[in-house]
């Protein structure tokens, strides 16, 4: 690959992080991570991996619906997103199922497992 095409695959590959902070801060805050998995320029396809507790998280398939529709606006040199959370099919239990924490939250998982408790 020529310098000039790296550049233009590092200058995209950047401009794709750059989306995903500044459209998805959520993602983060929410203890989540979006990671791009492979992009392929000459194609305009991208591959991004949601994870952390985007892999538990029941709002995780409007997440990446809302990626899919918007990066390929924004970006336009890309034509096709695929973005999952890893949970369908290819995971192995490591972190899946944990709870999005928020900014403030404070928990105490002393009985995480005992599940919410009968109001008698």
């Amino acid at each position: 690959m020529s310098t000039d095409a790296q550049e233009a695959d590092d200058d995209l590959k950047e401009r794709v992080s750059n989306f995903l902070r500044r459209n998805f801060p959520q993602i983060q805050m929410h203890g989540g991570s979006a990671a791009i998995q492979n992009l392929d320029r000459e194609t305009g396809e991208v591959t991004i991996m949601l994870g952390g507790a985007c892999s538990g998280c029941g709002i995780s398939p409007m997440t990446i619906q809302a990626i899919k529709s918007r990066m390929v606006k924004e970006i336009p040199e890309i034509e096709v997103v695929h973005a999952d959370t890893g949970m369908g099919g290819g995971g192995h239990g490591g972190g899946g199922g944990m709870s999005p924490s928020f900014p403030g939250d404070t928990t105490d998982d002393s009985d995480s497992d005992e599940g919410p408790q009968a109001p008698f």
